[in-house]
């Protein structure tokens, strides 16, 4: 009786003592277990270690140094070129169909018509309108352009002809087109006793332009002229021929394009008859700027049906307009 009552007394302490143990020997057998299953086999540690094998030294990388980048871009001389260029090999090269040695002499481009041309100091904004083969109309070419089966190369100002030309290359041959012939040389100089009397004042028969154009034309004040529209017409049919005297070119301020300044525009010549004088500089015809080259191109295009053309100018610094009437 004593030891049931001592026993129920202390039950609980009996009972975790109990659990105490047995968690002792569990954790005890486990590591063991564990320790045996990491632990090396007896016979592999009674046996000879076996040799290393010979480890290689580590290698020791050396950073060369290079002038290539400095000799490839050559940064301190921007006209010579790279120092490291390899002599290009000519002789394998075909020779040109075409001889060079006078580009102002070489023969006229055939099927390719030249309307407007445009040069430039700058090569990027010389332009032509040129129409090839089976083009409807001109369209505005640039140097590199394609026009049919040739390149456009070059487009400039020809002294030989006295005119602005585009030369073109195909297959190795150059041709080019000349917007204006050659002047022919001046005539010797009348006596003053065979000449005729001089023509009436206000007809407009001014010397280099053909009397059924001259006669059509009515001045009506500095900046103001009746046109007949029959005059239109064969001004675009012959322009070659009536304005082979007028130079155009680009004019920029701060590197953009503002106008085109007209030269050698002479009063007996077509634009001096209608009023313009050299220096001065084309800005816009009926609104369209004249800096464009496409918008230019389509104010030529409607030349045909207008029947009025205001025509702003700048004439030694200062705006002016010019006013055609086509009746």
């Amino acid at each position: 009786m004593a030891f049931d009552a001592l026993l129920k007394k202390y039950f609980a302490v009996v009972v975790l003592t109990l659990v105490a143990a047995m968690a002792y020997f569990q954790a005890s057998g486990a590591m063991k277990l564990f320790g045996a299953s990491l632990g090396a086999d007896e016979k592999t540690l009674t046996q000879a270690p076996k040799p290393l094998p010979h480890a290689r030294p580590p290698e020791t990388t050396v950073a060369t140094r290079s002038a290539e980048p400095i000799l490839s871009r050559n940064p301190f001389d921007s006209v010579t070129g790279p120092l490291n260029a390899a002599e290009l090999d000519v002789s394998s090269l075909p020779s040109p169909a075409a001889d060079l040695s006078d580009p102002l002499a070489v023969s006229k481009c055939d099927g390719i018509r030249v309307s407007i041309i445009t040069e430039s100091t700058d090569p990027m904004w010389s332009i032509a309108a040129l129409q090839g083969p089976g083009e409807a109309r001109p369209t505005i070419r640039r140097v590199g352009d394609k026009v049919g089966s040739h390149d456009v190369t070059f487009i400039g100002y020809n002294p030989r002809e006295n005119s602005p030309s585009v030369w073109l290359t195909n297959a190795g041959s150059v041709c080019q087109l000349v917007l204006f012939a050659a002047q022919p040389a001046p005539a010797p100089p009348v006596a003053a006793a065979s000449a005729g009397p001089a023509a009436p004042a206000g007809k407009g028969a001014a010397s280099g332009v053909p009397a059924d154009i001259a006669s059509k034309i009515q001045k009506v004040s500095e900046t103001e002229f009746n046109v007949d529209r029959s005059v239109v017409d064969k001004i675009l049919e012959n322009q070659a021929e009536l304005m082979r005297s007028a130079r155009i070119v680009p004019e920029q301020q701060n590197g953009k394009v503002v106008g085109i300044r007209l030269f050698g525009i002479r009063p007996e010549t077509l634009l001096g008859t209608l009023g313009f004088q050299t220096g001065d500089r084309l800005e816009t015809i009926n609104g369209f700027n004249m800096a464009s080259p496409e918008k230019a191109l389509e104010a030529y295009a409607r030349l045909r049906t207008a029947s009025n053309l205001n025509v702003k100018i700048n004439r030694r610094g200062k705006p002016m307009s010019i006013d055609f009437r086509i009746k």
